[in-house]
């Protein structure tokens, strides 16, 4: 009897312990990034694709606007330093490079189609400033063009994360609810799950907020420098008129 009682109480102190080797082994997903997924709820893997797809297209837009808002930058310095030290329209008209460029053409333009009324000097620099406003209001539209789509991608992507989340933690409850159990090894593989759309949400809104801000600036600062090339223009026009000089372009 009393060797009964003994590996009776042995058993006893021992399940504990055995319980704990054991439990590790029920975990039921690998908590990895890729296991996570693989084991998501499809609206959960619908919502983390969704951010994937954000993220690329952030990165995209980024290298593409980088290089034509560098290359717009680069060139509007030439022709605003080139216009800057010019005496008279007809000098930038002379020159094969400035000829070309829009806001000498629409300067040109406007003096042609006004050469009957160039006595009205004030109303011809009005009407060519509307010629230059309408160009850099145009010019502004083509420059954002992609701009915004990063303002919604970091306006909407830690929301759409957190749709996941909670869609992700509501079946991690629905599963403690059939199962019976609050065991960790249960509860830990969703609510990890979940947490993963907001993490990815985060990851696709930050640098779309950054690259929007940064693009931002720079639009502003390119526009600042076609309205300084649009000033120089027009002061060589003013120039022009109060010397009685202006000669109009024959196409």
């Amino acid at each position: 009897m009393g060797h009964v009682l003994k590996s009776v109480a042995i058993a006893v102190l021992l399940a504990p312990a055995a319980a704990a080797a054991a439990s590790p082994s029920t975990i039921p997903v690998e908590l990895s990034v890729g296991g996570m997924f693989a084991q998501a709820d499809w609206i959960v893997k619908l919502v983390i694709i969704g951010l994937i797809i954000a993220s690329l297209v952030s990165w995209t837009i980024f290298i593409a606007k980088l290089s034509e808002l560098r290359k717009a930058m680069a060139a509007e310095r030439v022709v605003h330093r080139q216009v800057a030290s010019l005496r008279s329209l007809e000098d930038a008209n002379s020159d094969p490079a400035l000829s070309q460029t829009v806001l000498v053409q629409e300067a040109a333009t406007e003096l042609a189609l006004s050469a009957d009324a160039l006595q009205d000097g004030d109303g011809v620099k009005e009407r060519i400033v509307s010629r230059f406003e309408r160009y850099e209001a145009a010019l502004s539209r083509k420059m954002t063009r992609g701009v915004n789509i990063l303002a919604t991608i970091g306006a909407t992507a830690p929301f759409v994360g957190l749709f996941g989340t909670v869609w992700g933690i509501m079946n991690s409850f629905i599963g403690i609810a059939e199962k019976q159990t609050t065991n960790l090894a249960v509860v830990a593989p969703g609510i990890a799950e979940a947490l993963l759309a907001t993490a990815l949400g985060l990851v696709a809104a930050i640098p779309a907020v950054v690259m929007y801000n940064h693009f931002s600036r720079q639009i502003s600062a390119y526009r600042a420098l076609v309205s300084d090339t649009a000033a120089a223009i027009l002061r060589l026009v003013s120039r022009d008129l109060s010397r009685g000089t202006v000669k109009i372009k024959k196409d």
